[in-house]
């Protein structure tokens, strides 16, 4: 066979397996976006708490804002959106949800399954986690924003800035799940993995904008605060939203670079975790 017709009849393949390692992970997202959606009842209880939540935060801030104003280059309608904002941005970045359910696999030894599946581990649970995101930011993204409005002046976006939005999100989430999967994989070699979640939790909150915006930290730790991976999750869609950042491409960049370096991180961690599972003693 000649050899240009050998490379030709190579790349089919490879083309042919990369499409159909494309299908499966858009078949886990679709599938994960089906699974969570399943329980309807409770999504609803945890927007309503969140719509709540955002009425109580909104109303500390507005107290913040009326004894400091224009606190961060803020005003008080700025306060108000970032509250509901970020309210709706909560179960999609997983503010609150440590690790993924990866992290159970890896206590009971299932994850050995994980393993053998047509597909690397770490684009599964990623495929898994962006189905996840769609659903939560359909289910969970919109009351609060719609709730605010009914009652507040919030600051709306021109429609150009959806679209910046939007692409800040989608960072957001890959920043989200890198986290998420690295605080996973450390079960490998804490068995409990509840100290880490704690940390994880506190450092989400914290640096992350959602327990007030990190444009109000002063000096050195709001330049520090600014420079970590957490400021990705929150703070930075928030003020693409609020129309803060003019430069959008400094903004892709920082997301982008953390994405890339936590994915990566993931990739090394996961290499040195198949060396260190133990499963039926071989």
């Amino acid at each position: 066979m000649p050899r240009a017709a050998v490379f030709g009849s190579a790349r089919a393949v490879t083309m042919s397996k990369g499409c159909d390692t494309m299908r499966l992970y858009a078949w886990i997202a679709a599938y994960a976006f089906r699974r969570h959606g399943t329980y309807r009842i409770a999504a609803l209880s945890a927007t309503f708490t969140n719509t709540i939540f955002g009425f109580i935060r909104a109303g500390v801030l507005i107290a913040l804002w009326h004894s400091r104003p224009s606190l961060g280059g803020y005003d008080v309608a700025d306060a108000i959106t970032f509250s509901f904002l970020t309210q709706a941005l909560i179960e999609p970045m997983r503010i609150f949800g440590g690790g993924l359910d990866l992290t159970e696999r890896i206590r009971t030894g299932d994850v050995a399954v994980d393993l053998h599946r047509p597909a690397d581990l770490q684009g599964w649970w990623l495929a898994d986690d962006i189905g996840r995101t769609a659903f939560a930011l359909v289910s969970r993204g919109t009351l609060p924003l719609l709730a605010g409005w009914l009652v507040f002046p919030l600051r709306w976006p021109a429609p150009a800035t959806w679209a910046a939005f939007a692409g800040a999100v989608l960072l957001a989430m890959l920043v989200s799940f890198g986290l998420r999967y690295l605080t996973s994989l450390v079960v490998f070699w804490v068995h409990d993995d509840r100290g880490v979640n704690g940390i994880s939790l506190i450092t989400s909150m914290f640096f992350s904008g959602l327990t007030v915006p990190l444009v109000v930290f002063p000096g050195w730790l709001g330049t520090v605060a600014h420079l970590l991976p957490w400021a990705a999750l929150i703070q930075l869609p928030a003020d693409v939203f609020l129309g803060k950042h003019t430069d959008l491409f400094a903004v892709y960049a920082f997301q982008a670079a953390w994405a890339v370096a936590l994915l990566g991180a993931g990739r090394l961690l996961t290499s040195a975790a198949r060396r260190k599972l133990v499963v039926n003693g071989g």
